[in-house]
């Protein structure tokens, strides 16, 4: 066979398609799908390691709230004991002491008065409270993160809308010229120019989508999807909150600052209950008894019941450091809270001053935008009477496009900026 029929013989399609095989399961795996923002919020918290975490605390504090409830409850054990000796002890001929015992007891215990246990039990209440406030946070936190994502979203399709408008215009103008120099009418370096322009807006159309990919695939991350996550719709964010009541939202629905109220008012009841560490407590137990075989002073069966009372007087010194160590907390959760609402009520201004400027700069970037299309429809038509050259249309193409581009930032930061408010009076998620 020669080497021409060789050639023709050989399987460049089967070959071809094994290449591209892997690029088509790529693209396959790669699917986007289409999600609001709720969708987005809802998978997150169902995937998110951060909210399975908290999750797991709340359900730790839970169980010490079990624990600590054991100490105030009655308990309840079964005990048998058998006892080998090496010879019956007897006396004058009678039995004592078996050699082989057999002796089985049931012991109920009864906490009648047990102060520091009963406090122990509320202050697991209190830690518990603490852990679910610490998890709302945590949902709150990635919920947030969704949001700005999702918004980031938006703005970047916006983005490449904006770019995309631009290569088109630049290309519109490109032929244009092409077809004037072609005709004899134009001039090789107005139709470069033109071309040249339309290449760099090709370029800012392949950043733009660059960057929508990037951010799609950011959301898909942050909800825990396979593949990359697009917005489905405009975010319509509520309208911001007053001044007034914002910070009164805030102290109730915010979760980090719920949560640090809750802690301190935790620690102020645990150093307010240092006195019960001082108290007597009494317990009573009653013990049913068996024993084989009887003795002199121990019968078959019987039962005891005691009442046992405890003073603590001297423990070394313990309970004053353990007082010491709680008032310490106690400080350090004030500080911590008041730290906290200090750092909301700056959050709040500085957010609805953000609002302000960001609403103010959209409205200026869309007026200059509506100019500079105005401005490019005056000098193309300029340029089609021959009255300019094509650099002025180059220039307002570049000023139009440059004018839209900041009208698309400014609307993501204005929507940003509303979020940030909404986050900072806890009025979302």
């Amino acid at each position: 066979m020669s080497s021409r029929n060789r050639l023709r013989s050989f399987p460049f399609a089967a070959v071809l398609a094994g290449l591209l095989a892997p690029v088509a399961s790529f693209a396959e795996e790669n699917t986007l799908r289409m999600v609001s923002l709720d969708e987005a919020i809802r998978e997150a918290r169902a995937h998110q390691p951060a909210v399975e975490i908290a999750a797991n605390l709340v359900r730790r504090a839970e169980a010490l709230v079990e624990q600590g409830r054991a100490a105030s409850l009655p308990t309840l054990g079964v005990n048998g004991f058998y006892t080998r000796l090496d010879d019956d002890r007897t006396l004058g001929g009678r039995l004592l002491q078996s050699g082989n015992q057999l002796q089985g007891n049931v012991l109920l215990t009864v906490p009648l008065v047990a102060p520091k246990a009963w406090v122990q039990w509320s202050h697991a209440f209190d830690a518990r409270d603490v852990a679910q406030a610490n998890a709302s946070e945590a949902v709150r936190q990635v919920a947030l993160a969704v949001a700005r994502t999702y918004l980031a979203v938006v703005g970047q399709k916006r983005l490449v809308v904006v770019a995309e408008l631009g290569r088109d215009t630049a290309r519109a103008h490109f032929e244009f010229a092409h077809t004037r120099f072609a005709g004899g009418v134009g001039t090789k370096l107005d139709e470069t120019r033109a071309h040249q322009e339309w290449a760099a807006s090709e370029a800012f159309v392949q950043n733009a989508r660059l960057g929508l990919a990037r951010t799609r695939e950011a959301l898909g991350v942050l909800v825990g999807s396979p593949v990359a996550l697009d917005a489905s719709d405009e975010v319509k964010l509520l309208a911001p909150a007053s001044s007034n009541d914002a910070f009164a939202d805030a102290k109730e629905q915010r979760g980090d600052l719920v949560a640090l109220q809750k802690a301190d008012v935790a620690a102020t009841r645990v150093v307010r209950d240092n006195w019960v560490d001082f108290l007597p407590y009494l317990t009573g137990t009653f013990q049913p008894f068996y024993q084989d075989p009887p003795t002199a002073t121990q019968p078959q069966t019987g039962w005891q019941a005691q009442l046992l009372l405890t003073l603590p007087i001297y423990d070394g010194g313990l309970r004053y450091g353990v007082h010491r160590e709680r008032e310490t907390v106690e400080r350090d959760a004030k500080l911590k809270l008041d730290a906290a609402l200090t750092q909301a009520r700056s959050e709040l201004r500085i957010a609805a001053f953000a609002v302000d400027q960001a609403d103010a700069t959209l409205a200026t970037a869309r007026e200059a935008a509506t100019l500079a299309t105005e401005a490019l429809a005056l000098a193309t038509s300029a340029y089609r009477a021959g009255a300019t050259t094509n650099l002025e249309v180059i220039d307002a193409e570049r000023r139009a496009r440059d004018a839209e581009t900041q009208a698309a930032i400014a609307e993501d930061t204005a929507r940003q900026a509303r979020l940030e408010l909404l986050a900072a009076s806890g009025r979302f998620p």
